[in-house]
């Protein structure tokens, strides 16, 4: 990876580093949550820079351990009645506003698809469209949270579709990448991810993204009933 130019690193930091502050501000500014989310951070940092997940051919792959405990932390969180009060308590507002960071995250992945480190289908150039929620997030926090034009359905209607947006790219990641399970892009794997900085992206941006409209859904749901 050390062949990228070297902006490429800069905007997926300062991109992941915008998605911590905007969650910072849904999370109502909890220096508990954010304080977790930095070490998480940091262990992920340290094993990335030791090569650690470029090892890829094990059972299970060392990359489940950047993905699958937050999202475990989440599933306890919307199961468990003080997790759903904890979640419940997010500013909505501030969670439509997390998904700006796609913009800057497919641009990323464009370059990194031009640099021949991860396939076409992972870019907006291919199967992945996620970039369109990132587009749409600021008019949807606007319409719908500053001028209040926007029914609460239409909010709903956008976070599941954008929702289903993230679990596709998700979805092609994994199985475009060099596990004993992969299933698509041979001729140019998904590799990039195995990285520092950028196993950020599973460790860190998209939990939090998929945390943004699993709570919005959630807290829209409630308002509805």
């Amino acid at each position: 990876m050390e062949h990228l130019p070297i902006y490429i690193k800069i905007v997926f930091i300062l991109t992941a580093l915008l998605s911590l502050w905007l969650l910072y501000k849904a999370t109502n500014q909890s220096k508990a949550i954010i304080i977790t989310v930095l070490a998480w951070l940091g262990l992920q940092t340290a094993l990335s820079l030791t090569g650690f997940y470029t090892v890829s051919r094990g059972v299970p792959p060392r990359f489940a351990l950047l993905l699958v405990p937050p999202l475990m932390l989440l599933f306890i969180g919307l199961i468990t009645p003080a997790g759903r009060k904890l979640l419940d308590g997010f500013d909505i507002k501030w969670l439509t506003l997390i998904h700006i960071v796609r913009v800057p995250i497919e641009i990323t992945l464009y370059w990194l698809f031009l640099h021949k480190t991860i396939p076409g289908i992972m870019t907006f150039e291919g199967h992945n469209f996620d970039i369109l929620a990132g587009l749409t997030a600021p008019l949807v926090y606007y319409l719908g949270y500053v001028k209040n034009a926007l029914h609460k359905n239409v909010i709903l209607a956008w976070n599941i579709i954008c929702l289903l947006l993230l679990i596709n790219i998700v979805v092609t990641a994994v199985l475009s990448a060099p596990f004993h399970f992969q299933k698509l892009a041979f001729n140019q794997p998904n590799i990039a991810l195995f990285y520092f900085p950028f196993t950020w992206l599973p460790a860190v941006v998209v939990p939090a993204a998929l945390m943004a409209h699993l709570v919005s859904i959630r807290q829209l749901l409630i308002q509805k009933s």
